[in-house]
Parts: C-alpha cells; sequence; structure tokens
C-alpha cells in the first residue's frame, strides 16, 4: 500500500541522517504515479499568472512552491508554509540549487502567517489527514485567498484502502487498525463539505487510486499495521502471517493490489 502514512513520523526524534533518510522517503511518495497526475491537475485547476501570489499549506520540501516562482515570474510571489524545521531548511536548500525565488515560512494549516485576502492560489496537499480539526484549517484558507481566488486541496482516504490478496475478514480488520491510527482517516470524502462550509465554491473534485508498485509485496506499512492489528487483538499472530505470506505470492504471481484512493478538490472563494 503507498504509504503516506509514513509522514505522520516524527522528524525530531531522528539524527540528521535519520531526517535526511524522512525526507527522502516524502520526495519517493510524491513520485508515486496517482501524486504527479493530481499535482498536475491542481497546477492545471490553480492556473497561475505572472504577477499572481501562491501558497502551499505544508509544503515540505518545497517542489510545488518552486513550480509555483516559476509560473508567477519575477513579479509575483510564491511561499511554502511548513511547521517541521528540518523541511523548512530541506526546501530552502533545495530553492538556493535551483535558483528560485521560492520562499519558506514555519506555521501551519491552523494558523497561516499571511496576511486576509491577500493570495491569488494555495495549495494544500496530504495535510488534512493529520488534522484533528480540518474545519479550522479551511477558515484559514478562506481567510487567505482574495475574492476570486482559487484553492485545490489534496488528500488519502483510508476507508478507500484494498488489500488483495488474503481473508477478508483479516483484511478488514487490518483496515479498521489503520483507520483508527490515522487522525483524519475519512479526510478524501470530506474535502467539498469543508470547503463549502468554509464559504468557498467548489469547482470540481477528482481523484486517483495510488498503487503501490507489485514488487513490493505487503511493504513496511502492511507489516506495521498488521502487528498493530495483533496487538489489539483483532487478528491472531498466525492469522497476520498467513496474510502476509499470501501477498507475498501474490506479488510473486502477479496477482496482488494495494491502494488508497487520494482526492483532490478545486474551489474558489467568491467575489
Amino acid at each position: 500500500m503507498p504509504e503516506p502514512m509514513a509522514l505522520s513520523l516524527r522528524p525530531d526524534r531522528f539524527d540528521r541522517d535519520g531526517r535526511d533518510q524522512l525526507i527522502d522517503v516524502r520526495d519517493l511518495q510524491a513520485a508515486l504515479p496517482g501524486i504527479r497526475r493530481l499535482r498536475h491537475w491542481a497546477h492545471e485547476a490553480l492556473a497561475l499568472r505572472p504577477g499572481e501570489s501562491a501558497v502551499d499549506i505544508g509544503s515540505g520540501t518545497g517542489s510545488e512552491v518552486i513550480a509555483f516562482a516559476e509560473a508567477v515570474g519575477p513579479a509575483g510571489t510564491a511561499i511554502g508554509v511548513e511547521p517541521d524545521p528540518n523541511l523548512l531548511a530541506a526546501a530552502e536548500r533545495r530553492a538556493a540549487e535551483a535558483g528560485s525565488a521560492a520562499r519558506f515560512v514555519p506555521g501551519d494549516a491552523y494558523n497561516l502567517p499571511l496576511g486576509s485576502d491577500s493570495y491569488d492560489a494555495a495549495l494544500c496537499e496530504r495535510v488534512f489527514q493529520h488534522l484533528t480539526s480540518p474545519a479550522r484549517a479551511t477558515a484559514e484558507i478562506a481567510r487567505v485567498l482574495r475574492p476570486g481566488g482559487r484553492v485545490v486541496v489534496m488528500d488519502s482516504d483510508w476507508g478507500t484502502a484494498i488489500v488483495h490478496p488474503g481473508d477478508r475478514g483479516v483484511v478488514r480488520e487490518v483496515i479498521e487498525t489503520l483507520i483508527g491510527n490515522t487522525t483524519n482517516p475519512f479526510s478524501g470524502r470530506r474535502l467539498p463539505g469543508l470547503l463549502t462550509q468554509a464559504g468557498l465554491v467548489i469547482d470540481e473534485v477528482g481523484s486517483h487510486a495510488l498503487v503501490q508498485d507489485r514488487a513490493v509485496g505487503a511493504g513496511s506499512l502492511l507489516a506495521r499495521i498488521s502487528a498493530m492489528a495483533v496487538a489489539r487483538g483483532a487478528v491472531t499472530e498466525e492469522q497476520r502471517e498467513t496474510l502476509l505470506a499470501e501477498l507475498d505470492a501474490g506479488a510473486r504471481s502477479g496477482d496482488i493490489h494495494l491502494s488508497v484512493t487520494m482526492f483532490a478538490v478545486s474551489a474558489h472563494k467568491p467575489n
């Protein structure tokens, strides 16, 4: 299964090498074909023009802010807001190496360090699944957008997870464990409602299944979550071992599918 859940790890608990590996993991996840396609869709929906201002909320290692900076040109503004100082530093290094005018500031989705009615476009990717109060975040997005401003919010919905092959009962318990250990597991399906409640107008809803490479087999996320399912008494260790063995056999035979659906919603602030 694709591993956005790894992003919830605490980077401050790692040494420098560990933090760099976590940054590498984020970049590898962003290289998944489904995420690349949704990002392309997001950039088309935002349709940035020279001289505009754009913000990426939860900007990670900065790739999208650098793309924003190129789109808005020297007369525009491209800024990334990110709470993790290690990712901020990585983004600043990346921008410097690229000779980009992209800027990065510390902050989170609940308290954006930006003025009201100040930005033409905003992006927020894979942040909402980690939020305890997503309505506060959508209110912040609405606050900083100018009238007519555009936003794209993208996130996974762990209720759409598919694990094949495996006993359906065991798979169900493993997925329920994953859902129970995600702060906002159904964030993808909730995005249109949250944005609407914040006073924004929905323009389009897109989705893409993030499918794990078959060669990976069960993968580290499923191995970890299935161990948690054993710990909470939902499945036995024997059932877990059987599931992982069936997935490994499926990977060898080509009969395997692990995926989760990511949703992307474009909206605008009324004039």
